[in-house]
């Protein structure tokens, strides 16, 4: 089915998704009739599809799917179980359907496709780089896997001959276990990092990097303004993939050897600030986000947007603009200057690997004065005992470990290598930093985190789960006592 074929009925099984709900919504707009459903719908996505006039019931019913006649296509969520009622319906009235990335690849992707991809800062990265294009008249088509804090759309079908779109490493679906990025037909590469990561669809690391290996080979040398390939030489790992897959690219990174080099990175609460320097030009760049390591991020997409042929100073002034996203080092509560929980801050972002922690730890370091509590909750991945060695000394920058009541999994009964809880990834910690506690009761961990809070404290939740409430309950209790 093309993207350029008439308005088609399609229905998403699953569409309260963040990046479900965007697609669904570009197709919308598109002109092609959408419906969905889910098993809950909450805001902003309800409310969104309602204002928007896209039709959505809950639960799993077939026969409200084909309402008001069978879908052309129907579009499967990830999450979506082979036992769904709706999808085994499509199966058996042999119903065309595709998984959300095979729809993404066929409806949003453009001829000239950037796929940012990458362990870590694949999702600030898509998003940098789809305002950069958006702000300077591109009007590109995109898919972000987050969600912007002023709001953007997490995805749009532009007219334009470019599309950015997050390419994850994840498998597309449950019958698909290829990667994502895949179905995402790239002309264009940006690559921030590979580590082994995804324990539970990786087992190992040579697993992990062979999917990178492949996606590398997608890009095709081909003529001007194709092919091109933007990576970050700052680990160890990426250029030696690089170097392996033989293929010409444009470096991005802190090293003195790369093409775009970021130096004289500063830090505040307000923000970061630091220069780029590519051949005999230097730029002073100022961005609205926390954590240093966003110049990296901002790096590779300043190297990208300039490569595709737009002025630096239209791509610097769209950093400038760029508010960043929700979940990524995402200010929850500052206290002010005055009362008991003056300077206080409570930050959330979605580091659910050791990794990801550690470096989140070392930027609020960097920024504040006072002590650090960080809440941790680790992804399926990093609940395995293979995961358990990378949590030495990941820690270190905090004062305060908690860890809360783990999220329950849905896991394969029968797989020997069970997932640990709670009380065993505190144990894990332990052996490598002192104060770490494990709090069963959300209740409780939310009056021991704000207990005697001083200026200059932070206290954030670290984790791909919503905490249960406890981020808002822990903002409340902050602010009663203001």
């Amino acid at each position: 089915m093309s993207k350029t074929t008439a308005p088609t009925k399609i229905h998403f099984i699953g569409i309260c998704g963040v990046a479900m709900s965007a697609v669904a919504t570009a197709l919308h707009q598109q002109g092609h009739t959408v419906t969905g459903s889910d098993a809950g719908f909450f805001p902003p996505v309800s409310t969104n599809l309602t204002k928007l006039g896209i039709p959505y019931y809950s639960g799993w019913h077939p026969e409200q799917m084909i309402a008001n006649g069978i879908p052309d296509l129907v579009v499967v969520g990830n999450a979506i179980s082979s036992q769904n009622p709706e999808f085994l319906y499509v199966q058996e009235h042999k119903i065309p359907f595709m998984s959300f990335p095979q729809a993404v690849g066929e409806y949003l992707t453009r001829s000239k496709s950037i796929v940012v991809s990458g362990t870590y800062g694949k999702t600030t990265s898509s998003a940098l780089l789809s305002h950069i294009f958006l702000q300077t008249g591109m009007n590109p088509s995109y898919m972000t896997g987050g969600v912007t804090q002023d709001g953007t759309p997490s995805a749009a079908a532009g007219t334009g001959d470019w599309s950015i779109v997050e390419g994850d490493e994840y498998s597309t679906a449950k019958w698909d276990k290829l990667a994502k990025f895949f179905h995402y037909k790239p002309t264009h590469l940006l690559l921030t990092a590979v580590k082994w990561d995804h324990a539970d669809l990786y087992p190992t690391e040579e697993s992990y990097f062979d999917a990178f290996r492949k996606l590398l080979g997608m890009i095709k040398p081909e003529p001007e303004g194709n092919g091109l390939i933007v990576a970050c030489i700052d680990t160890k790992t990426l250029p030696a993939l690089l170097k392996e897959s033989k293929r010409k690219f444009t470096s991005y990174g802190h090293d003195k050897k790369a093409d775009y080099r970021y130096d004289k990175v500063t830090q505040t609460p307000e923000g970061i600030s630091f220069e780029i320097t590519h051949g005999k030009d230097t730029y002073t760049i100022k961005s609205p986000l926390l954590g240093g390591y966003n110049a990296e991020n901002i790096t590779g997409c300043f190297a990208m947007a300039c490569e595709a042929g737009i002025p630096a100073e239209k791509v610097i002034a769209s950093i400038a603009s760029f508010a960043g996203m929700k979940r990524r080092m995402e200010k929850r509560f500052e206290g002010g200057t005055t009362g008991p929980n003056a300077g206080v801050t409570v930050i959330d972002d979605i580091a659910h690997s050791p990794e990801k922690a550690r470096s989140v730890l070392e930027n609020l370091r960097s920024i504040y004065t006072g002590l650090i509590v960080a809440v941790y909750e680790p992804n399926i991945g990093n609940r395995t005992h293979q995961s358990k060695a990378d949590y030495k000394d990941a820690f270190v920058n905090a004062d305060t470990v908690v860890i809360p009541k783990l999220s329950k999994l849905k896991v394969d009964a029968s797989n020997p290598d069970k997932t640990f809880e709670g009380e065993e990834l505190a144990m894990t910690i332990r052996e490598s930093h002192k104060e770490v506690h494990y709090l069963e009761d959300d209740e409780d961990l939310v009056a021991f985190i704000t207990l005697a809070r001083v200026p200059g404290d932070v206290i954030v939740f670290l984790g791909s789960h919503g905490f249960r409430n406890m981020i808002e309950e822990t903002v409340k209790k902050l602010s009663d006592k203001k």
